[in-house]
């Protein structure tokens, strides 16, 4: 059976000069969910935006469901991977939830009639079943994370892709969320600094700093690692 995700010695600079990252190693199972922490500048973000074409590696290499992230498989990529951002502003701009939820199947091609179901499947899985003619702009943050999450299901992907999923959150809406994320079947990546988020939901987890992968393996052996978490700005919850 392929990994769900492969990522092998990947190497990463911006147009500045500035290497983001320095040769990382990550293989996700199909199915597994890993939670991905680190202090700020650490190579979260830049890594996950290698997970669905957004960038590319300088060197080395990213396979996903088992095709290398490249632009004869992009397509394929940016269906199985479902990216959703730390500010759901970014990802909602349409003038109702179901525009928003809608965009991404309507891309793929899908009659009118398949749209729908799959909106209503997305929104229903979410818990926002009845939100479809509201103004996204209108909801309350966790309400956005929610149908932010639901316009990547839409697409049915394989995998799940979130950055900072919980922050901003008050904390029942948080509980909402972390509840939700237990509950799909796809397979996980989050990056977050919610240790206990990480701590509930994960069996496994890394640990990035300095564009490397530091550590990797049972969320509860790293957590109980203190030299460790504080070697790389983390404090264990």
């Amino acid at each position: 059976m392929h990994h769900t995700i492969e990522v092998s010695d990947l190497k990463f600079s911006y147009p500045d000069g500035r290497q983001a990252l320095r040769g990382v190693d990550l293989s996700i199972a199909p199915g597994e969910k890993v939670g991905l922490v680190g202090p700020n500048g650490a190579g979260k973000s830049t890594l996950m935006l290698h997970l669905n074409g957004i960038l590319r590696a300088t060197s080395g290499s990213v396979a996903v469901c088992g095709q290398p992230v490249d632009d004869e498989h992009l397509a394929y990529i940016r269906r199985a991977v479902g990216l959703v951002f730390q500010d759901p502003d970014d990802q909602l701009f349409s003038p109702t939830v179901f525009e928003d939820v809608a965009f991404g199947p309507m891309y793929m091609g899908l009659s009118r009639v398949e749209v729908a179901q799959r909106v209503q499947t997305a929104l229903a899985g979410v818990g926002m079943e009845q939100a479809g003619e509201r103004v996204p702009h209108h909801l309350s943050g966790g309400e956005k994370k929610r149908v932010a999450i639901a316009s990547v299901l839409a697409m049915e992907p394989e995998i799940l892709v979130l950055d900072e999923p919980t922050a901003g959150l008050d904390p029942r809406a948080r509980r909402e969320l972390i509840n939700l994320l237990r509950q799909l079947p796809q397979t996980m990546l989050v990056s977050t600094h919610d240790l206990w988020m990480v701590q509930e939901l994960f069996a496994r987890s890394a640990v990035i700093d300095g564009g490397r992968i530091v550590a990797d393996g049972p969320t509860q052996i790293l957590l109980s690692t203190p030299d460790l978490l504080e070697q790389h700005g983390l404090v264990a919850p």
